[in-house]
Formats: C-alpha cells, structure tokens, sequence
C-alpha cells in the first residue's frame, strides 16, 4: 500500500491592527485607502488560492508519476513468457534480473530517479541527473526503511530540496525485491515559487496603480462635497445666495440639489425676517414716536391736558397691542400645530361664516354658493381667513355696496371667495398685499397694519392652497382661495 504526505501550510495574518486615528484622515484618503485594502486582500486570497491549488496539482502530478511507473512495472513483471535478461537474452528467473529489464526500458522523468533493490542492497539505477542520491546516506536510510512494507515518505535534502521516496517491494519467482522511485519537488516548487513572486510583484505594482486611480477617482466623486464645505463656510448671514453646480444624476447630485434648496429656504426665511424685522421696527417706532413726544409735552398741572394725553396714549397702547398680536400670529405660521385639522362640512361652514360676517357693517351681504362637501380642514383657521377678507372688503367699499361670500368644488379642489364692488386692487399692487405690511390704497379711516392678508396668505399656504386676487366685473375685487380635497368624503360639480 502506498501512501502521499500531504504538506500543511498555516498562513497566520495579523488583522485589527489600529495605526493611528482613523477620522484625523480625510474621506478622500480613507475611501483610497480602504478601496486599496480590499484590492489587496483580494489579490492575496486570490494568490493564496492558486498557490494551494498548483501545490496540489504538483503533489497530484507526482502521485499520477509514482502510479504510472508501478503500472509499468507491474505489466512487466507479470508479462507471459516472461522478457530476456538484456544480457544473457535467455528469460529473466530472478528479482535482480526483473529490475535491470525494467531500468533499461524505462526512460524516467527529469525530475524522478528509479532505483532497484535486490536481497536488501541496490543493485541499478536509472539515468538521471540525480544519480547521487542513491548513495547518500538519508536516502538510503529512508528505502531502506520502506524495503519490507512499502510505502511513501518524503524528506528535505539541503541540496536537492523535497524529495518523495515512494518503495514498491515485490517477489518474482521466488526471489525478493523492490522498486525504489524518488521524486524531487524542487522544479516544481521553484517554477511555483517564481510564479508567485511575478504574481506578488505585479500586484504590488497593481495596487500603486489602484490607489492613485482611487485617489484621483474619490477626488472627483467627492469635490461636490468639497464644494459643499466651501460654500459653507462662505456663508454668512449678509450674503446666502451662493449655490453649488448641479452636475450629473447620482447621490451626490441630490445631495446638491437639496442644500441648494435648503439654502433657498434659509435666503427666503432670511429675507423674509430682515424685512419682517425692518417693518415691524417701523410701525412700532411710529406709536413710541408719539407716546414719548405727547408725555414730554403734557402739562401734569392741568386736569384736561393728562386726560387727553391719558386717551392719546391708551388709543396707541391697543394699536400697539393689536399689531402685536397679528406678529404673534405670524411667527406662529410655521409651527406643525398651527393647523388643527378636522372633517368640516363646508355647507354650513359657509353659511356660519356669512352671518358673522353681517355685523361687519352695512353692507349687502350675499350668500352666492355653499359647497356640499365634508373634507379635513381646519375650521376656525378657515373661518379667520374669510372673516379677514371680508373685513377688508367692508373698509374698501361704501354703505349698501354688494358683498358676496361663497364656496364651491371646481376641478377636484375646494374655492371659497370674497368678491365686492369696491373701487378693486390695482394691477401693480395684485402682487405686494400678501406681503408683511404691503398694503394698497388705503381707506381714512383703515388702522390696520398690513397684516391681514399676509396671515390669510399663510392660512391659506398651511393648508397646501394658494390665494388670489382678481377684478370683479363691472367693477370691485375678488379674493380665492383654492384648497386641495384632503379627506374629501362628497362633493358637488362644477
């Protein structure tokens, strides 16, 4: 029975080594440096594996050699009639003669030596270049170790390296013997070796390659991001109009593009509190003005001129107050709870509304339409919008003038409308009553601050619609809101 030694090769890698902190390196440098480590690890497992697979094809190959030869050898020894002696001619009897046929037939490979044994001594050799290893004295310990049982073992010779002895014993008529086959790994494991070195070499010089790919490569990927710190950093609350180029279509192009609106939002939001600020300042300055030159200026001895100061002052308290109030409601605009949505049934919401709003003044006050639909709105939000509208349309018209209030579904959206008679709202101002404190012309008896319909506007906005102004027919003013149909449950048609 013959029996191959596999050799076992143990790799140990050192891994989770930590070199120094990690986020000190920028992303550039570590997306490089981990693209290069798993470049690497594959090119060495991919190495590893084909190094075990050639060692095995080696040891393979070896095996297929050792077998090829006993093959042979088998078929002589059991030839019939049996060979010649190559030097007698007449049929070979004995052990010896068997293996000098053999030896002088057989041709071996250059890295295998073929060795005959005969009554425990060698009595031929085979042609090969390593025909002094039949003396040495290790190889001779380890044949003759095996020349009994047979078998397969190797050793590593200084010179010639791994050496396969593989002992075939036999008995040929009566006399006793051996085959003795040694195969020396060195060739193939120096071609393997060489092998492997190129491969290390060339990945070695791959890698270089990869990292300055990557790194140029991650640069590019990542100078939005770049750009991004940039623009940060450059800006300020004077100056939030720069942007970052939009290019492409990938993660990073979103990314763009959403802090190129969440600077729009910062800009307008910005803007919209300077201006907001500016105004405000104004319009409280005015009522401080003259609280503070009417106490300068009164008289504390005479009864008539505190009273009058005293009414003065209160008048400009409340004005003060009320314009207070309406700031409040418009920081509130934006707050998630400023909305208290509900279902609402507009019919009588419509409805509820008109009446209120006929104690306004003496007006003609008309109920045009009423929507049949039940949809989820915030109801008293709602009913302040409207109020205000009408309450504008009250100070911009005269006694018995037409009031209408009314609401419909029209192409799958909610309308309410306050129209009047009034003189209108002129083209050029259509676009500025929304504003904080923009106002058109103004009655002479209007105290308002130009409020109003900025919170309508922001009413309206909360609930996902938009408001407009329009002329009304043959003269006069309409304001619309259009609402979308949250949670509509029935509506009527247009």
């Amino acid at each position: 029975m013959m029996t191959l030694m596999t050799p076992t090769t143990r790799t140990t890698t050192e891994a989770g080594r930590e070199t120094g902190r990690w986020g000190a390196f920028s992303v550039r440098t570590r997306v490089t440096v981990a693209f290069v480590a798993f470049a690497g690890l594959a090119l060495l497992s991919a190495g590893f594996f084909v190094y075990t697979i050639e060692v095995r094809a080696t040891e393979a190959g070896v095996q297929q050699q050792i077998e090829q030869e006993i093959a042979e050898f088998t078929t002589l020894a059991t030839s019939d009639p049996p060979p010649a002696d190559v030097e007698t001619g007449e049929p070979i009897a004995t052990a010896e003669q068997l293996l000098r046929v053999f030896l002088t037939r057989n041709v071996p490979d250059d890295d295998e030596l073929l060795v005959g044994y005969a009554d425990g001594r060698d009595v031929v050799q085979s042609l090969s270049r390593y025909r002094e290893v039949a003396v040495d004295p290790a190889f001779r310990e380890v044949a003759q170790s095996l020349l009994a049982t047979g078998g397969t073992r190797r050793y590593d010779d200084p010179t010639h390296g791994t050496i396969v002895v593989t002992v075939q014993p036999f008995d040929y008529r009566g006399s006793g013997g051996a085959l003795v086959l040694a195969n020396f790994l060195a060739d193939e494991q120096s071609e393997l070796n060489g092998f492997i070195r190129t491969y290390a070499i060339l990945s070695v010089a791959l890698l270089v390659i990869l990292a300055a790919l990557a790194s140029v490569q991650a640069g590019r990927l990542l100078r939005p991001l770049r750009t991004l710190r940039e623009t940060t950093a450059s800006l300020s609350i004077s100056d939030l109009s720069r942007r970052i180029p939009e290019t492409g279509n990938d993660d990073l192009t979103a990314l763009t593009r959403t802090y190129n609106q969440m600077l729009d939002r910062l800009e307008r939001a910005f803007r919209a509190q300077r201006d907001f600020l500016d105004d405000a300042g104004h319009e409280l300055k005015t009522p401080l003005t003259i609280m503070s030159g009417h106490l300068e200026l009164m008289d504390p001895s005479d009864a008539d001129d505190v009273a009058s100061t005293r009414d003065l002052l209160l008048d400009e308290t409340d004005r003060m107050s009320r314009l207070v109030q309406e700031l409040i409601l418009l920081a509130k605009l934006d707050r998630p709870d400023f909305l208290t949505p509900s279902p609402v049934d507009l019919a009588p919401l419509t409805t509820r509304v008109w009446e209120k709003c006929r104690g306004l003044g003496d007006r003609d006050w008309v109920l045009d339409e009423a929507a049949e639909v039940t949809m989820t709105l915030d109801e008293q939000r709602i009913t302040q919008a409207m109020v205000q509208l009408a309450q504008n349309a009250t100070k911009h018209t005269d006694p018995g003038a037409t009031i209408g209030i009314g609401s419909r579904v029209v192409g799958g959206r909610l309308t309410l409308w306050v129209r009047d008679t009034g003189a209108g709202v002129p083209d050029a101002d259509k676009s500025l009553i929304f504003d904080r404190f923009g106002r058109s012309a103004v009655a002479p008896e209007d105290d308002g601050f130009g409020l109003g319909l900025s919170i309508v506007h922001g009413i309206v906005t909360a609930h996902g619609g938009t408001i407009d102004v329009t002329d009304e027919q043959p003269h006069g003013a309409r304001f619309t809101l259009s609402l979308p149909l949250v949670g509509a449950t029935r509506k009527d048609t247009a």
